[in-house]
């Protein structure tokens, strides 16, 4: 496995957290920013929620991110 690879799987780990609905799916588990009291933001469950808001607001760059990525696999093979 090369560094390449790693990164597609990092890219790929981002662009499933970024699809996760709040509403339908994060809500009903309780895993939302709002749910979330202000003193447990460090636990793992705090710092999950952090990423999953980290990488949904981010939804811009991801695109831009795979768009690259699909472009350069095209032209490599």
């Amino acid at each position: 496995m090369g560094f390449w690879t790693l990164m597609e799987g990092f890219l790929l780990f981002a662009n499933a957290l970024a699809i996760l609905n709040e509403d339908r799916f994060l809500a009903s588990r309780g895993w939302t920013l709002s749910e979330l009291q202000t003193g447990r933001r460090n636990s793992l469950k705090g710092q999950t929620i952090g990423l999953i808001n980290a990488c949904q607001y981010m939804r811009l760059p991801l695109m831009l991110l795979n768009t690259i990525v699909i472009v350069f696999k095209l032209f490599s093979g």
